[in-house]
């Protein structure tokens, strides 16, 4: 009797084990899914936005890597070749640069100064230029795309009334030398009031580099100075500009 009880005691026992495991959940699983599903990564990567589906390492990197194109930096103090419809003022802005500046354009410095601004002329103040010009004596001075002297500098800056707070910009350097157009007689000539070569000659007056209807620079051989072209492309580019 006692060993028939012992066996249904087991019994009953065994029973309760079982329907116990039925209902257990797994370690690592249950209703929220098993900590790591069959096929899933470790470590789960974001894609970037916009990346192309795929598993190389270096998948949306295509603009990024050593071969892709590199993209074009604007030169400092280059100035773009004027358009047919450009104004005849800034067409003639560019042939002054073309005699006086060189390929340094808006930041070009006189080539006889021994002490060169502390930075790019267009990343200084009208300020910072005049106090290089007052530490640096007893050497040229001029500066920017038009090789502005510090006399006509100081002169024109005073007629625009800019303060030296004022960045030597190109814009800036573009307005000043317009003034320097005006008074070489640019309206006049546009009127028929003042010839061609009368302007030209007004042009070679303010600037050494162009030649006057000598075919020398106005200021030939003074401070080391000469005309960087010939009379006769002189003439055929304003007869560009300024045709009939």
């Amino acid at each position: 009797m006692v060993r028939k009880s012992f066996v249904l005691i087991l019994s009953l026992l065994a029973v309760l084990a079982a329907a116990g495991l039925a209902r257990a959940e797994p370690l690592f699983g249950g209703a929220r899914g098993p900590l790591l599903r069959p096929g899933a990564a470790l470590v789960e990567v974001s894609a970037p936005a916009g990346a192309a589906a795929g598993g190389s390492l270096f998948a949306g990197r295509a603009r990024a890597g050593l071969f892709a194109p590199v993209a074009r930096r604007p030169v400092a103090g280059r100035a773009a070749l004027p358009g047919p419809f450009a104004s005849a003022a800034e067409r003639i802005r560019h042939l002054i640069a073309r005699a006086e500046a060189g390929k340094r354009g808006y930041d070009a410095v006189q080539h006889g100064a021994r002490i060169k601004p502390p930075r790019r002329p267009t990343a200084m103040t009208i300020g910072d230029i005049y106090d290089w010009i007052d530490a640096t004596p007893g050497q040229p001075h001029a500066i920017g795309r038009y090789q502005f002297i510090p006399a006509t500098l100081r002169r024109l800056v005073a007629t625009l009334g800019l303060g030296e707070r004022t960045r030597f910009s190109p814009a800036v350097q573009d307005r000043l030398a317009d003034l320097l157009l005006d008074e070489a007689g640019l309206a006049q000539m546009t009127r028929g009031q003042l010839s061609r070569t009368g302007f030209m000659n007004n042009l070679a007056k303010i600037w050494a580099g162009f030649p006057n209807s000598s075919g020398r620079s106005h200021y030939h051989g003074y401070a080391g100075n000469h005309a960087t072209m010939s009379w006769a492309q002189f003439d055929a580019a304003m007869r560009e500009i300024f045709p009939g």
